[in-house]
């Protein structure tokens, strides 16, 4: 190839690189995390996936591990208790609720993220519930998301009896 096609293709391709990092970074012009000291700060908007905004994160960035907190306001807020009989969760949806709390962490199972993520959610009565988080929408307004960042890759694997991904700690002799 001619060494100045060569060159000019190069550009090109950090150009589209750059492009799409921060294509995936924003939207509509609103950035959706930045680096913080720690790890990361998200910032999500009405509608955005919550667990599928920190998993792409988690791609993007190579988190090898990772905690979180978070508040905001949820449009629909999905928690499960899990049935050890069925081995299952039972999921129930709450809709226009406040998220006083989410903690969670980030690890993977295989090539994938892997987020396991609790809360507590407030109705307009100020009644509360919590527990394990299946899905989450975020409502009108925003969602604050504060991730600090491990440099131990962290797995997690399907254990039994309980048949649920348990986090797998390294033994450190």
């Amino acid at each position: 190839m001619n060494p100045i096609l060569k060159k000019i293709s190069g550009v090109l391709l950090c150009c589209l690189a750059f492009g799409s990092a921060q294509a995936q970074q924003k939207d509509n012009g609103k950035c959706r995390y930045t680096k913080t000291p720690e790890g990361w700060l998200m910032v999500l908007r009405e509608g955005d996936n919550v667990i599928a905004l920190l998993e792409n994160l988690a791609r993007e960035q190579q988190i090898p591990s990772a905690h979180f907190t978070g508040i905001g306001f949820a449009q629909q807020a999905v928690f499960g208790f899990y049935d050890f009989e069925k081995k299952k969760f039972k999921p129930k949806t709450f809709y226009k609720v406040e998220m006083s709390n989410l903690t969670g962490s980030i690890a993977w199972s295989g090539n994938n993220p892997s987020i396991h993520m609790h809360g507590t959610a407030t109705d307009k009565t100020f009644k509360a519930y919590g527990g394990h988080i299946l899905s989450l929408a975020v409502g009108t307004g925003s969602m604050e998301i504060y991730i600090t960042v491990y440099t131990e890759k962290l797995e997690r694997k399907k254990e039994q009896p309980l048949d649920a991904n348990v986090l797998q700690l390294p033994c450190i002799e």
